[in-house]
């Protein structure tokens, strides 16, 4: 917020210099952002008045004048300004003067004519182009209000432009901050010093207001409003006009400046509308009609919604509550009576309204934050005295004040010794309650642990204990409040035995050549179907987002696999001819209250060295040094993800963990990827809960072991599962292991048969085996394969 120091002082006395003042402000609170000293490099710029104007003898466009300056001297200046007449009063840079720019004007002449000085615009004076009436910009800036100052006067004191301009920053808890006299007030405290708040009296004529106010919503809390005749619309007076730019806002005509003026003021908006455009001497203040038109003052013709407040008559509506006045209602030139208007409406209603219309306004920016209802009558009131004053109109007797029900005065009960502990001072009662009514409180003390608060009404930020602990901290001055350590017992971050897990997992992972993705959880339903999952699958059960960015984030993921599917299709539209990925993340099953989160751990690959087996080896490894035993490794061909044939899924005591293998042609061709990709989901909860991190010692071997070679002729369809389920349930306790290590096809086998090899070794751990031990146990192995599959040694 703009604040000019020129006008705070009409409040409060400043006997600071600026940036000091600036300073004690930031420390109690109210922070400065800026500080521009606006004026400072113009010096010796005087009032002079124009003599005479003759043309230059020599310069078609160049004029001689004699101006007049203090004592009755007068001067010559060349100019070729065409804005100036005889009469005019204008500022003027006598020799020795400096301008902006460490400009210095010196004695000269213009095409052979004595000039002793030079004619100031407004850039000269530093006043913005854009609060400069228009017959003043391009030339001279002409003074106004001839009466109001001498010849010879410093033109800063003239204009006003000689003192200094803040600009604060004012949070959002503090509302009552947004006006000149919030300001002021915390400077009185700041300072030390009193208030002075403006006297507010309104004479008022004999003649009685006839005005109704229908308010039809509880939106509105307070409305007020006094009607004004025999209006006189002109340009207000420069002092106003110069407030207003100081502070941000363009001057207009005297009846919009004036209610700017006491929004500037007090904080509270004002609007005035034309009488004649009102009718029937009766206001409505009411919501909207669904997809109503409404052109407000800056000519865009805007559709309201039923929930947006407006204020009209029976016919049309001529206001946009808080925001904006109606194009049909606006104050004109020939406007001869008005209605002024002052109310307090929902803060909520004003924010909402302002952002669904990408309309903001100072009224708005106000009262969306929220407004002290008691100001309401107060602004009505202090508009119809400047009115007054500036004789811009008849202010009628009476005061139209709907207020149904009055805010409560708020109260808060506080334990100063407890706030003394916090901040770790020793404030005094005396000074603790002297904090509190410079701050406007009505303090009650009660006994000495107990201080009953009455909060002032344009303190809408205060309503709990911590709130007083924060003024009594600023106000005794944070540079007083001692440093002290911070104390605690600090203890060391330990992670979780599933989190450790994790990173065992992709540890493990980074091992094997995989590189580690993170996606989002957020994903597009149609990732289930692009996978192939059939329509009744738990996986399409989704959780999904009230309020999406989009379809492609409008649900929790269910399994990771499309995610992956995603960046292995983008590397392959990258060219990238290998990839090697794995991911760590939650799935989400919904249910009654929050979701189920699932930990999932899915792998990607492709590449020319890629098969089911890599992939399979990768699984196998992982899994095994994370800790699960006992897992088997089965054929799936169910699962509509993969490829019928090169699908497997893994084991544990009955329970699917995971799958993994080949994608299904489909899959490829949905995510475009061009050729075979391999990928594994495991259910790493699952996981963890089955996996054994003891390890048991096992002394070395006192016995020799031996081994026999066998190679078996079986049937294709044979997994080599079977084989080995029937080698470990016939081998006794002599068995120490056994290896594939020969898969062979070819012309000595039979066609739809091939031959399968493995490395059986056997050790006691309590004699040396003898043949006739291990031919004992070797020859039921080879009986049970017989047996059970028809597999027969092969011969050579």
């Amino acid at each position: 917020m703009l604040v000019p120091v020129k006008w705070l002082r009409d409040y409060v006395n400043i006997d600071k210099e600026t940036q000091e003042f600036a300073d004690m402000m930031t420390m109690t609170g109210s922070k400065v952002e800026a500080v521009e000293f606006y004026g400072k490099e113009t010096n010796g710029v005087e009032v002079c008045k124009i003599l005479e104007i003759e043309q230059h003898p020599d310069a078609d466009r160049l004029k001689v004048t004699k101006v007049e300056v203090a004592n009755g001297e007068v001067l010559q200046i060349v100019t070729n300004a065409t804005n100036i007449k005889v009469g005019d009063y204008v500022p003027v840079a006598r020799i020795g003067a400096v301008l902006p720019g460490d400009f210095k004007i010196k004695k000269g002449k213009l095409r052979g004519v004595l000039s002793e000085g030079m004619f100031c615009g407004a850039e000269e004076l530093t006043i913005p182009d854009q609060y400069v009436e228009e017959h003043k910009k391009d030339g001279i800036y002409i003074l106004d209000h001839q009466d109001s100052f001498e010849l010879g006067m410093d033109v800063r004191d003239v204009l006003g432009i000689n003192d200094a301009l803040i600009e604060f920053e004012i949070t959002s808890n503090r509302p009552d901050c947004r006006s000149i006299i919030g300001i002021a007030r915390e400077a009185a405290v700041t300072l030390g010093t009193d208030l002075k708040f403006p006297e507010i009296k309104v004479n008022g004529s004999d003649e009685e207001m006839q005005f109704e106010i229908d308010i039809q919503t509880d939106l509105c809390k307070r409305y007020c409003g006094k009607v004004v005749k025999d209006v006189k619309v002109g340009p207000s007076p420069y002092w106003m006009q110069r407030r207003l730019i100081e502070a941000g806002m363009r001057p207009i005509n005297n009846i919009v400046d004036i209610t700017n003026y006491v929004m500037l003021e007090l904080g509270q908006p004002l609007h005035a509308f034309d009488l004649d455009d009102i009718k029937y001497n009766k206001m409505i203040v009411k919501l909207a009609e669904e997809g109503e038109k409404f052109t407000t003052l800056d000519g865009v013709e805007r559709t309201l919604t039923s929930d947006m407040l407006v204020i009209g008559n029976q016919d049309k509506t001529l206001d946009l509550a808080g925001i904006m006045g109606g194009e049909n209602s606006e104050i004109k030139n020939e406007t001869a009576s008005i209605f002024l208007e002052g109310a307090s409406f929902a803060k909520e209603n004003i924010r909402a309204t302002s952002k669904k219309l990408g309309l903001r306004t100072e009224a708005s920016s106000r009262f969306e934050k929220g407004i002290d209802v008691n100001l309401t009558e107060m602004a009505v009131n202090r508009a119809c005295q400047l009115i007054e004053e500036l004789g811009c109109g008849t202010v009628l007797n009476g005061m139209l004040d709907y207020y149904p029900t009055k805010e409560e005065v708020q109260k808060v009960t506080v334990n100063p010794q407890r706030i003394n502990k916090l901040l770790g001072v020793n404030v005094s009662m005396d000074q603790f309650i002297n904090i509190l009514e410079r701050l406007e409180f009505k303090c009650n003390l009660i006994s000495s642990d107990k201080l009953e608060l009455e909060v002032p009404s344009f303190r809408l930020d205060i309503t709990e204990d911590a709130d007083i602990l924060e003024e009594i901290a600023r106000i005794y001055g944070y540079e007083n409040i001692p440093a002290a350590d911070l104390e605690g017992n600090a203890t060391a971050g330990v992670k979780t035995e599933n989190q450790k897990f994790m990173d065992k997992i992709k540890e493990n992972s980074i091992a094997c050549g995989l590189n580690e993705i993170l996606t989002y959880s957020f994903v597009s339903p149609r990732g289930v179907d692009k996978i192939n999952l059939p329509e009744n699958d738990e996986k399409r059960s989704f959780v999904k987002i009230m309020n999406p960015l989009g379809e492609e984030t409008s649900v929790m993921r269910t399994t990771l696999i499309p995610n992956m599917l995603n960046v292995l299709a983008t590397n392959v539209s990258h060219k990238v001819e290998e990839a090697y990925a794995f991911e760590c993340g939650n799935t989400f099953t919904p249910q009654n209250g929050l979701p189920v989160e699932t930990k999932k751990y899915c792998i990607g690959m492709y590449g020319k060295e890629v098969d089911f087996f890599s992939l399979k080896g990768i699984v196998e490894t992982i899994l095994n040094n994370v800790g699960l035993k006992g897992y088997e490794i089965e054929s799936e061909t169910t699962n509509s993800t993969f490829h019928p044939g090169r699908c497997a899924k893994v084991v544990y005591n009955n329970i699917c963990v995971g799958t993994f293998g080949e994608l299904h042609p489909d899959v490829i061709e949905n995510y475009n990827l061009g050729q075979r990709v391999y990928v594994a989901e495991i259910n790493a909860d699952l996981v963890f809960e089955n996996i054994t991190l003891v390890k048991r010692y096992s002394a070395l071997p006192k016995y020799p072991s031996t081994s026999r070679d066998i190679a078996l002729i079986v049937k294709d369809e044979v997994f080599v599962k079977q084989i080995e389920d029937i080698i470990k349930a016939n081998a006794s306790d002599i068995l120490e292991s056994y290896k594939l290590f020969d898969v062979y096809k070819g012309s000595q086998i039979e066609e739809g048969h091939k031959s399968i090899a493995y490395s059986i070794t056997y050790r006691s751990a309590e004699k040396t085996l003898t043949d006739e031990d291990v031919a004992k146990v070797h020859d039921k192995i080879l009986s049970e394969l017989s047996e059970k599959l028809n597999a027969n040694l092969r011969s050579n």
